[in-house]
């Protein structure tokens, strides 16, 4: 090639480049934001490697102010165990380059001998024992080998670090749309045991039948709940940290939190009932406390005719305005659980069409028993023990009701408080 290569002027120079994705650098800045650290592994060479993890924002301005942490495989694992935990303790990101296969197989087992959940992507048939190695293997779907698919958890459709973002966001809403399905049937559940539990400890008439507990618990709970299911995720999922891995769904605050509603549920339930007896009926307390002895110890004044008109047929009101009161905090209640800790006020429930549905259709239905001798079948509202309220009892069931919405925004405020707290807390260790 003496001749070919003789007599050639040098006109210039390229230089070609392979860029990242441009989605790939805010989805770096977003698994950072939401406390999960990229660790780059890779055979280039250091300064391509470096250069690379600064186009995608691995490495930040910020990191820029301090020693990068990128290292050749054999120079990091030439450093003692200590030294090799402590690197990876830090919690940044990093970058490895020119590593060999086993290379990502001892960083997995480091990492989770930190406690730390581990998520794997890769293509290549040397990756595969990797993938199998870590909690989440991930595994290209149009360039992945099929060693490294079968060795996987889960397959990308699309090649693109931008998809594992997107499936972190809609992991993290599933479970908080999971933790409001459970806690808002729990918290309902709570609210009906302190409904019986106070009636009984006062020694007042029962404020619900167990009919009207299996309307509660068919037909007025269970639409809302599965509504939950369908809630958008809250502005600030993805700037939350991860949760441990062994917290459960209901946590103790949670659980607090319920009981505290559950507590004034049962409490106003109760209170619209013995309001009743003691302002329309002019009941006094002692009377009201012994009502199993009416016309034996004391007998009624002309409110009314007789015992029946207090407590057999005349317990049908009452407890009217007690349900009633009832279905109105716990459709309250999923209107305000469409996000765990943001208010209302941020995330409206207009945001979840379904549950808006969830809520109107029970309610609905109520109405219909409730109104249903002014539809022509009067049989219908008596099966259920139940008779139509007037302007005025409406007024005292909201009365009742709407102040269980202040309740919950108090307690997701102090949640918010405590959660701030604990990211701090964090964040200094």
């Amino acid at each position: 090639y003496k001749n070919i290569e003789s007599g050639l002027t040098l006109v210039g120079v390229v230089g070609i480049k392979d860029p990242a994705r441009p989605e790939v650098a805010q989805s770096i800045i977003a698994c950072r934001d939401a406390g999960i650290r990229v660790i780059m592994i890779t055979g280039d060479a250091k300064d391509t490697a470096i250069a690379i993890a600064k186009d995608v924002n691995i490495f930040t301005q910020e990191d820029r102010n301090m020693p990068l942490l990128a290292f050749e495989g054999r120079d990091f694992f030439d450093k003692t165990i200590e030294e090799q935990l402590s690197l990876l303790s830090l919690q940044q990101n990093m970058v490895f380059c020119r590593a060999e296969p086993t290379d990502k197989q001892i960083l997995i087992q480091l990492l989770q001998s930190q406690s730390e959940i581990t998520a794997m992507t890769g293509d290549g048939v040397n990756d595969a024992p990797a993938l199998q190695q870590a909690e989440i293997g991930i595994a290209m779907g149009i360039t992945g080998t099929e060693v490294a698919k079968e060795a996987s958890d889960i397959i990308l459709a699309k090649d693109d670090f931008s998809t594992i973002v997107t499936a972190v966001e809609e992991g993290r809403r599933i479970y908080a749309n999971m933790q409001s399905f459970i806690c808002f049937l729990i918290s309902c559940n709570i609210g009906e045991i302190f409904t019986i539990l106070l009636s009984t400890l006062l020694g007042v008439p029962e404020p619900l039948t167990a009919m009207h507990l299996l309307w509660v618990n068919l037909v007025t709970d269970g639409p809302p709940a599965t509504a939950l299911g369908f809630n958008p995720p809250s502005p600030d999922l993805m700037l939350q940290k991860p949760r441990p891995k062994d917290e459960p769904i209901m946590t103790k605050w949670l659980l607090t939190r319920y009981c505290v509603t559950g507590f004034y549920v049962g409490l106003a339930t109760v209170g619209i009932f013995v309001g009743h007896y003691l302002g329309e009926m002019k009941l006094t307390w002692g009377q009201l406390r012994n009502w199993s002895k009416c016309g034996d110890v004391w007998n009624p004044t002309s409110q009314a005719s007789s015992c029946d008109d207090l407590f057999g047929k005349g317990r049908m009101l009452p407890q009217t305005l007690s349900l009633t009161t009832l279905v109105c905090m716990e459709m309250l209640k999923a209107l305000s659980a469409v996000s765990v800790d943001a208010s209302m006020l941020v995330v409206p429930p207009h945001r979840n069409p379904w549950l808006l549905l969830g809520v109107a259709v029970p309610f609905a239905l109520h109405l219909v028993v409730l109104y249903s001798e002014f539809l022509g079948i009067p049989a219908f509202g008596e099966s259920f023990g139940l008779v139509p309220l007037s302007l005025a009892h409406w007024k005292s069931v909201f009365l009742w009701s709407v102040p269980i919405l202040l309740v919950d925004e108090v307690l997701k405020s102090i949640g918010r408080y405590l959660n701030g707290k604990k990211l701090q807390q964090q964040q200094q260790d």
